[in-house]
């Protein structure tokens, strides 16, 4: 993927990424029934959540909507408790507490949204990123706009093109890979 010099130089002082979750992490669709609420995730962003972690990039998660079903994904990609905040209409609280909790300016956050409530954000962060099927007042402000919508890999094509950006990638690929060679042992 070709980005400028410019965007380049702000993806490289990158030291977290926060999302939000609906329409990111999922398509933004939600299904309630008497068992419960269901979200749709894609594998391939698991996957690059992981391969983030052994490449010590810290993910955070600030959704406007308390969920269950974001609890249970968030644990199970290890996602510390400590960075999944839901329930949080206005996320400049968590941004700050998560900044201060890592000790980064605004220039190392790099933000996923795709709606309204996720404009301040948009503009804080040094480098923001939307998804094509987020609002248009979300993509014409962000930084870089992924070619996959959100919940179809999304968060997938982010985290490889920071940690490609950064010359990670392939030293979090071999600490996976060594990672599973050990279990097989």
């Amino acid at each position: 993927m070709n980005i400028s010099k410019e965007l380049r130089d702000k993806i490289k002082k990158i030291k977290i990424l926060i999302t939000d979750v609906d329409g990111i992490l999922t398509d933004g669709s939600y299904y309630v029934g008497d068992m419960g609420e269901f979200k749709r995730y894609h594998a391939s962003d698991g996957a690059a959540i992981v391969t983030a972690r052994y490449a010590d990039l810290p993910i955070a998660v600030i959704s406007g909507r308390k969920s269950g079903s974001t609890t249970r994904r968030c644990k199970e990609l290890s996602i510390p408790e400590s960075l999944v905040y839901q329930g949080y209409m206005n996320k400049m609280e968590p941004y700050k507490e998560i900044t201060k909790q890592f000790k980064v300016s605004d220039e190392n956050v790099a933000y996923v949204g795709d709606d309204l409530i996720d404009e301040p954000l948009m503009f804080k962060a040094g480098v923001s990123f939307s998804v094509p099927n987020a609002r248009s007042e979300i993509k014409n402000i962000a930084d870089m706009v992924t070619v996959v919508n959100g919940g179809d890999g999304a968060i997938k094509e982010i985290i490889e093109l920071i940690l490609k950006t950064q010359n990670r990638f392939e030293s979090a690929l071999n600490k996976l890979r060594n990672h599973y060679k050990q279990k097989a042992k």
